[in-house]
């Protein structure tokens, strides 16, 4: 079987997948804060007893604590389970659950956005970190989705802009080759938190 789950935004979301990919169990909550103290009952509850032999992670861009959060869990119990791990872009599985061509948009703090397009699924940009008219400029999709959805349409004055979260129950409408990323963070700007310069 396969977990797969997901806490870089403000929902803490798993799923569990059978051998042929078909998704058997699933939980999505939008918590905002206390992915820590939720995330390891939310997969308890939906493994019942059951172990995985793959663990697939959200790896962001999101939340740094989030991000952590998830990766933190997935190695401790692919180590427990002796089970293979890998990383999933969050932003992609975002964008699985709406399929065709999407814009996906998260707010990503100091008022700026993560933002990537896709289409069927598969990234047709780069991930960037912008503040909003720049992202606005730098994505053309009519359909804008995530956190940051209505501040990039308000910049653009175009599109549709629909709230969503991702959901671990998409994890295996990633194409192929956006599911063995390495089980890493990836934060897209740099940390808010710097090193103390020595006088």
């Amino acid at each position: 079987m396969i977990l797969a789950f997901d806490t870089s935004t403000a929902a803490c979301t798993a799923a569990l997948f059978d051998g042929s990919g078909e998704c058997i169990a699933h939980r999505d909550e939008l918590i905002g804060r206390g992915h820590a103290e939720r995330l390891v009952p939310m997969i308890a509850e939906l493994l019942d007893g059951r172990s995985a032999d793959r663990v697939l992670v959200g790896v962001g861009p999101g939340s740094f604590t989030g991000i952590r959060v998830a990766i933190a869990a997935a190695h401790g119990l692919a180590i427990g389970w002796n089970a293979k791990l890998a990383g999933m872009s969050s932003l992609a599985l975002l964008a699985a659950g709406a399929g065709g061509d999407v814009a996906v948009a998260l707010s990503g703090g100091h008022g700026e956005l993560f933002v990537q397009q896709f289409r069927n699924g598969a990234p047709s940009s780069e991930l960037r970190n912008l503040a909003p008219p720049a992202a606005a400029a730098a994505t053309d999709a009519r359909l804008v989705i995530g956190s940051g959805a209505r501040q990039l349409v308000d910049a653009r004055g175009s599109g549709e802009a629909r709230e969503a979260w991702p959901s671990a129950a998409n994890a295996m409408k990633l194409p192929e080759a956006l599911r063995p990323l390495p089980p890493k963070p990836v934060y897209a700007r740099a940390p808010d938190a710097r090193a103390k310069q020595a006088a």
